[in-house]
C-alpha cells in the first residue's frame, strides 16, 4: 500500500515538473496586463491581438501550409514504401527497417544541418521548397512505422486472391490492400501533421528569408522580449497538438487492441 502510494506521488511530481511551466504560460495568456508575475485580471485581449499581428498570421499561414502539404505527400510516399518493405524478404526487410529508424533516432540538429548542407551543395535557394522537402523527409519514417503494423495484420493470401480473381496489381492495392490498412494510414497522416506543426530545429536550418513558421517566429519574438501574444499563440498550439496526439494515441491503441484480438 505504501509502495503504491509512493509510486503515485512520484508520478504526480514528475508530471507537475513537466507541465507546471505550460500551465503557468496558459494561465498568463489570459492575464489583463503584460506582467509575467502579477495577475491583474482575466482578459481575452491577447488572443484578439495575436490574430491582428501580421507577423504571427504570416507564420501561421506557412505553418499550416507546410504541415498539410508535407503530411499528405509524406503519407503517400510512406504508405507506398511500407507496402514495398512488407513484401521484402526477411533480411531485406530488417535492413530497410533499420535504415528507416535512423532518421527517427537521429538528433534533429544533425538532420537539419545535413539537409541544409545538401541544399547548399545542390545550389537550391533556401526557402519554402527546401522547408517543405525537409518536413517530408523527416515525416516519412513515422508514416512507415504507423502503416507497417496494419500490413502485418493482413491475411498473407488476400493480395494473391485478388490477383487470381482478375484484379491488376494496382487495382488490388487500391481496392483491397489500402482499405484494410487505412487506419494506419490516417494515424501516419495525423502524426506527420503534428510533427510538422511544431518542428523548430530542422525548420530553423532549412528555411530562408521571407518564409517563417510559427516555432521560428516565436523564437525570434522571445529574443525581443516575451509578449503575452506569445503566451496566447503558444497556448493555441499546445491545445491543437494535444488534441491531435490524443487522436493519434487513441487510434494506435485501437489498432493494438484489434491486433491482439486478431
Amino acid at each position: 500500500m505504501v509502495k503504491r502510494l509512493f509510486e503515485k506521488l512520484y508520478l504526480l511530481l514528475i508530471f507537475a515538473f513537466l507541465y507546471a511551466p505550460i500551465v503557468v504560460l496558459m494561465a498568463f495568456s489570459f492575464n489583463e496586463s503584460k506582467s509575467r508575475s502579477v495577475w491583474t485580471g482575466f482578459s481575452l485581449k491577447w488572443y484578439e491581438k495575436v490574430f491582428q499581428n501580421s507577423e504571427i498570421m504570416s507564420a501561421l499561414y506557412y505553418t499550416l501550409l507546410l504541415a498539410i502539404f508535407s503530411a499528405v505527400i509524406a503519407t503517400i510516399i510512406g504508405t507506398i514504401s511500407a507496402i514495398g518493405i512488407h513484401s521484402l524478404g526477411k533480411w531485406g526487410k530488417k535492413l530497410t527497417l533499420d535504415i528507416n529508424y535512423l532518421p527517427v533516432l537521429n538528433p534533429d540538429i544533425v538532420t537539419g544541418v545535413s539537409l541544409m548542407i545538401l541544399f547548399i551543395f545542390v545550389k537550391m535557394r533556401l526557402g519554402f521548397l527546401t522547408l517543405l522537402l525537409s518536413h517530408i523527409v523527416f515525416n516519412i519514417p513515422y508514416v512507415i512505422i504507423s502503416v507497417l503494423p496494419k500490413l502485418r495484420q493482413l491475411d498473407k493470401n488476400i493480395y494473391e486472391a485478388a490477383l487470381d480473381l482478375g484484379a491488376t496489381p494496382g487495382y488490388a492495392i487500391r481496392r483491397v490492400i489500402l482499405p484494410q490498412i487505412m487506419p494506419g494510414v490516417i494515424t501516419g497522416l495525423l502524426l506527420a501533421f503534428t510533427l510538422s506543426l511544431d518542428d523548430f530545429v530542422i525548420s530553423f536550418f532549412t528555411t530562408g528569408s521571407g518564409v517563417t513558421n510559427l516555432s521560428i517566429a516565436i523564437y525570434s519574438m522571445t529574443r525581443r522580449g516575451v509578449s503575452p501574444e506569445i503566451n496566447a499563440i503558444s497556448t493555441l498550439m499546445f491545445v491543437v497538438v494535444l488534441v491531435l496526439l490524443v487522436v493519434v494515441n487513441g487510434r494506435m491503441s485501437d489498432e493494438k487492441t484489434a491486433s491482439d484480438n486478431h
